[in-house]
């Protein structure tokens, strides 16, 4: 009898079981390739999306501000040239006057005597004169017709000589007298804006008084008095061209002046003076930029900030908030063509605005993750999210 007969029962359930392993394998190796193929589904899926921005050269300028003290083209000190007691004041404090206005007036009563003693004293030497020359021409004849000795002629001469030296003696004392008077009247010496006025009408006044009368300043121009250390001095010969300091002041661009409440005067000036020597107390070296200021905007005394500007023709505008800074060195995160990102280590010049200037690290067309790369590590993939140009960020214009 045959066991492999269709008929045979058990012929039959080996059969079915066979089937099910088949069935079971078939299904065993589905699930495992369904496995492999998930991983790179879910990192496709859970890579971040990021804001990628694009770099572009262009050329910047970087600001260096330096604090700066204002002065006049010319300040000057107003002094009695005369002791005496003020009469009037014709000006009022934070006056402006022109060359030659009347001031002060000082009492003019005792230096008026003075030269009238002094005219006095001179019609008195002219008469002495005369009467010397009267002596001579009476003692000539009777000398000649030798009625009266030489030496009679000789001391009338020498009296007469005496005589003109009286004269010119009390011509300058006429002169010194009139000069004095002349002082009773303080003018300005030169246009500007009347100080503080410390004395009052009848004060005692004199050239020794440590105060001033006033103070009288110029200011249609001003001066702005700036420092540089000895290294900035060395960075400042270095980035300007020219072969020596002059030169380099005739080649400097425009200065902006930064006012006290940190807005720009409006009108741009030059440096005009580099001091011969270095500071010993402080180790710095003045510089001065001078201003126009027909407004009368500044005053001596004005504080501000000198701001020098540095060309830079071949840079990269990098967004400070698009970088990493680990052990004194400023890092980006590029992005390549597929995708993946890495730490990209960048030299900085300056700033602009909120931007970095970049002169290596990177070129012009490399995209960086402008934000949210605080989680990423090297070779990770990100989706970039494209945003404007990097020269939208610039705000140093």
């Amino acid at each position: 009898m045959n066991n492999l007969s269709p008929l045979n029962p058990l012929s039959n359930n080996v059969k079915l079981f066979n089937e099910w392993i088949i069935l079971a394998a078939v299904t065993i190796i589905l699930f495992l390739a369904s496995c492999t193929g998930q991983p790179e589904q879910v990192n496709t899926a859970t890579a971040p999306l990021l804001p990628v921005v694009k770099i572009n050269e262009s050329a910047e300028e970087t600001f260096t501000d330096y604090p700066a003290a204002i002065q006049g083209v010319t300040d000057l000190e107003i002094r009695p040239q005369i002791a005496g007691t003020i009469d009037r004041i014709y000006v009022n404090e934070g006056q402006l006057v022109s060359k030659g206005q009347l001031l002060f007036e000082i009492s003019e009563l005792p230096f008026k005597a003075q030269l009238n003693n002094a005219m006095a004293a001179l019609q008195a030497a002219k008469s002495a004169v005369l009467n010397a020359q009267l002596e001579i021409d009476k003692l000539t004849p009777l000398v000649q017709n030798k009625v009266v000795s030489d030496f009679q002629l000789q001391t009338a001469k020498t009296t007469y000589q005496i005589a003109l030296a009286n004269v010119e003696q009390a011509k300058a004392s006429v002169n010194s007298a009139q000069i004095n008077l002349a002082y009773t009247q303080i003018k300005a010496p030169i246009s500007g804006y009347i100080g503080r006025l410390p004395k009052k009408q009848g004060s005692l006044v004199a050239p020794t008084d440590i105060e001033p009368l006033t103070q009288l300043s110029d200011v249609h121009e001003v001066y702005a008095y700036f420092s540089l250390a000895e290294t900035d001095f060395i960075n400042f010969n270095a980035k300007y061209q020219g072969h020596s300091v002059i030169d380099r002041i005739k080649h400097l661009p425009a200065v902006s002046l930064v006012l006290a409440d940190q807005n720009l005067y409006p009108i741009k000036g030059k440096i005009d003076m580099v001091n011969g020597q270095f500071d010993k107390t402080t180790g710095a070296i003045t510089l001065r930029a001078i201003f126009e200021n027909k407004e009368g905007t500044l005053r001596s005394g004005n504080t501000g900030k000198i701001r020098l500007a540095l060309a830079h023709e071949k840079v990269m505008l990098v967004p400070q908030a698009a970088t990493i800074e680990i052990q004194d060195k400023i890092f980006v995160f590029s992005v390549d063509k597929d995708n993946k990102v890495s730490k990209q280590p960048i030299k900085v010049l300056g700033t602009s605005g909120t931007n970095y200037l970049v002169s290596e690290g990177l070129k012009s067309g490399d995209q960086i993750v402008s934000k949210g790369f605080e989680s990423l590590k090297e070779g990770d993939l990100i989706q970039p999210e494209k945003i404007k140009a990097i020269t939208a960020f610039n705000t140093s214009k």
